[in-house]
């Protein structure tokens, strides 16, 4: 007849036992901490402009908190252009650019590693404006004019360039001279006979007394989105869950501008430095949130990469760059949320 076992031994194998199951509810807790760790953090944003407000939906995250909602400690660095924003990136100052796909390709074009993760603005917004009096009303009839942009970095300067191309002109065939942003002063003083400029550019300009302009817009030409957000491979890799939190908190800012435009032309006031006038605010709020919808009722931030295709293949048949793009291999949409 076997021995009964002890109290003793009968306690070890009651603890053995417990200890057992609950291995597995604690490695599954560690892993869920560490997964919300490698989802939590800051992210710079590299921006092509200063604070304006176009971009209300970031700078209001003192506010609306949007981004502190998924984890992410957002910091906005300032630009002078979507290929400012690239630099940004490239020298590590920042993780995502927000740039035109005209230096999101001009990278490429040059080596760069890097992806495309998210099309903030589908629609082409970019313009060139000239006043009635210069008689300017196509491409061709900017020959050996003097045009103002931006930047020598902005997506205004890429998509003149297009324009010009469209009339076999090249930059060459033109004067460029730097403005700076939402700047029609100079074309008024009459230091540039054109300005390539934006939709809320122009709103602006004509809110405070441009007056009559002819107004070409490249969308008639080539319209691509406008800007995307961008990253290094390097960093796609290394911060998959941060920059799928950031994505997340960004299409929830852009739902709220598009949903609540009159409460964003307020934070406007308080947050952008062109927010002044709260009218106007509200204008160019709703300028980018038409901007931001894409056609088909797609979701906010879809990348369509057969539009995107054509237009790097239109800037390697403009000689905008030297070598053909494949898209696919430069964007990745895995990290978009649910629609």
């Amino acid at each position: 007849m076997l021995p009964s076992p002890t109290r003793r031994a009968l306690l070890a194998a009651a603890a053995s036992l417990a200890a057992a199951s609950l291995t597995p509810l604690a490695a599954r807790a560690h892993g869920a901490q560490a997964a919300q760790a490698a989802a939590s953090g800051k992210v710079t944003l590299a921006g092509w402009s200063k604070p304006i407000s176009e971009i209300t939906n970031v700078l209001a995250e003192p506010d609306k908190g949007f981004f502190k909602a998924q984890g992410v400690e957002l910091v906005y660095l300032p630009g002078a252009g979507g290929g400012d924003a690239i630099r940004n990136i490239l020298s590590g100052q920042a993780d995502v650019a927000f740039t035109d796909p005209g230096s999101f390709f001009m990278a490429l074009d040059k080596g760069e590693k890097l992806r495309a993760i998210y099309d903030i603005y589908p629609q082409n917004v970019f313009n060139v404006v000239s006043l009635k009096s210069a008689g300017i009303t196509r491409p061709a009839d900017l020959k050996g004019k003097r045009i103002g942009v931006y930047s020598l970095a902005s997506g205004t300067r890429q998509n003149l360039l297009v324009l010009l191309h469209q009339a076999g002109l090249t930059e060459a065939d033109v004067e460029i001279v730097v403005t700076g942003v939402l700047n029609f002063a100079p074309l008024l003083q009459g230091q540039v006979d054109a300005t390539a400029a934006t939709d809320t550019g122009l709103l602006v300009g004509r809110r405070r007394g441009l007056g009559e302009v002819n107004v070409m817009n490249v969308a008639d030409t080539l319209n691509v989105s406008s800007d995307l957000f961008v990253v290094r491979e390097a960093v796609l890799q290394q911060k998959q869950p941060l920059l799928r939190a950031f994505l997340k908190a960004y299409r929830d800012s852009a739902a709220w501008m598009i949903a609540q435009p009159d409460e964003a032309a307020t934070l406007a006031g308080k947050r952008a430095i062109d927010g002044t006038d709260r009218a106007i605010n509200l204008e160019v709020i709703r300028l980018r949130n038409a901007a931001s919808i894409a056609s088909g009722g797609r979701p906010l931030g879809t990348l369509d990469l057969d539009l995107l295709q054509q237009a790097a293949d239109a800037y390697l048949e403009l000689g905008l760059i030297q070598n053909r793009i494949d898209v696919s291999a430069a964007v990745d949409a895995s990290l978009l949320p649910a629609a």
